[in-house]
């Protein structure tokens, strides 16, 4: 039977600090901080629960994070 692989280890970063910055500006940063995959999602989008170890979520409305989430 192969292994169980080990997840990467999220960055140590804080989601809360994308709230307000524009969505690109936001992406940008998320990338560079470590974050494997960044989510844009619109206001009220329908997602499943699964959790994702290293991507970072964006609610966006008028181009600006407005919610930001691990998994």
């Amino acid at each position: 039977m192969a292994p169980i692989p080990t997840p990467s280890a999220e960055p140590s970063d804080t989601p809360d600090a994308y709230v307000g910055l524009a969505a690109g500006d936001a992406e940008r940063q998320a990338r560079e901080r470590g974050w494997s995959t960044v989510r844009t999602l619109p206001p009220g989008a329908i997602i499943t629960m699964e959790y994702l170890t290293g991507r970072l979520n964006f609610e966006v409305t008028e181009g600006r994070v407005t919610r930001s989430w691990k998994g």
